[in-house]
């Protein structure tokens, strides 16, 4: 049951081990570290092929299979968080991932390093297994507040992501970058073991009846659908942005070098601030206003990022970029409160529903660039994000009478 404003009207009762903001802190260095590893390979594709004599059909394959590995560890493996002791699941996983990052670095040729990705794409959803984990650890009043701080430490690693495997790569070689994330990965585990409680969750379902049940929760749980749906859209312009702004920035009139456009996406780490505020906004019933805001604020962006371009205006520019990551943060953050809030023995099963569906937007908004751009160049491009932005904006405003 939901309150007018979107936020739940039942309090939840409190765990028996409650979250502490040290234990906030682990929690938010630890997503941060395990989701940069799917954005490492991305800025490293030409010092691999050359190293690895790689065909151009592989060096395509290198992103892609990563992301085909995390789509699939999505629906898999994040829903074990509701069967399985969730402390052993993490660790086990960051081994794997560990050893995956591993045989990334020591690849001497195509397939085993293709292998490796898909692998560490796959093992790299422990991140979404962590978050539903420390949601049971926090009381309902604060819940909100710890997923938003939480996710602010996962939009941190995926914006670092890339300018820092870029510059490590340029002094110590591309095999440090992904053989230093192993090392990291072995520190989190042991971490974990340190410091997390353990939790045996009380589903008693056999791993295929499990999975059976995701299409069961999808079916029976319009918020999901809908928040799903609604950060689908966002996260779709989101990608839109981010892969057509290198096109636009390296070109005229700005003329970026690498270095400079690092620099430049580097700015969109302010739009972290927008999740521990919108986790604390929806803790006060305020969801609903949280969501029309991140939404006009995604298409705000787009629409600076529009005058930015035609004007030649940097400083607009940056500030597109960062008012598009504000609202992005906001609204995925509010999402998962609300869906964290409706069943407790079902929350790793809806994180992973609800991050499967907007990812698949994400790769939607990824692919189309390239047409985007082809038939209308950067202002279609940033039509298209308002666009999408406006349309869940509609969509979310018929909830209420849904409901």
């Amino acid at each position: 049951m939901s309150s007018a404003d979107g936020g739940p009207a039942a309090t939840a009762a409190a765990p028996a081990v409650q979250i502490t903001p040290r234990l906030t802190l682990v929690f938010a260095i630890a997503v941060g570290a395990i989701v940069a590893n799917l954005y490492y390979v991305q800025p490293l594709i030409e010092p691999i092929g050359s190293a690895l004599q790689l065909s151009p059909s592989a060096l395509g394959l290198m992103v892609t299979l990563a992301q085909i590995g995390y789509a699939l560890g999505l629906l898999l493996l994040v829903p074990l968080g509701d069967l399985l002791e969730n402390r052993r699941l993490c660790c086990s996983l960051l081994l794997v991932c560990a050893l995956a990052l591993i045989a990334t670095a020591s690849a001497q040729n195509a397939l085993m390093l293709l292998g490796a990705l898909l692998a560490v794409g796959l093992t790299s959803v422990v991140a979404q297994v962590l978050v539903p984990f420390a949601s049971q650890l926090a009381p309902d009043a604060t819940r909100g507040r710890v997923v938003g701080n939480i996710m602010s430490g996962l939009f941190i690693g995926i914006l670092l992501a890339r300018p820092l495997s870029s510059a490590l790569s340029d002094i110590v070689g591309w095999r440090a970058v992904f053989a230093g994330s192993a090392v990291g990965m072995l520190v989190i585990a042991a971490a974990l073991r340190l410091l997390l409680p353990a939790r045996k969750p009380s589903a008693a379902l056999h791993y295929l009846d499990l999975l059976r049940s995701l299409w069961q929760l999808w079916c029976d749980t319009p918020l999901l659908r809908r928040r799903a749906l609604y950060h689908a859209g966002l996260f779709g312009g989101f990608s839109l942005y981010w892969t057509g702004v290198t096109l636009v920035m390296t070109a005229a009139p700005f003329h970026l070098s690498h270095a400079q456009f690092a620099l430049f996406a580097l700015a969109g780490i302010a739009g972290a601030i927008a999740s521990p505020i919108a986790g604390r906004a929806a803790d006060r019933g305020w969801a609903g206003r949280t969501t029309a805001v991140a939404m006009l604020l995604v298409a705000l962006g787009f629409g600076c990022a529009a005058v930015g371009a035609i004007s030649g205006s940097l400083a607009l520019m940056v500030i597109s970029g960062i008012v598009v990551d504000l609202g992005v943060s906001a609204n995925l953050v509010t999402g998962q409160r609300l869906l964290f809030a409706l069943n407790p023995a079902a929350r790793s099963r809806m994180n992973a529903l609800y991050m499967a569906t907007f990812f698949c937007g994400g790769a939607i908004g990824s692919a189309i660039t390239g047409v985007v751009f082809a038939h209308g160049g950067w202002l279609l491009a940033c039509a298209v994000g308002a666009g999408a932005a406006l349309l869940v904006l509609a969509a979310f405003a018929t909830e209420k009478r849904a409901a």
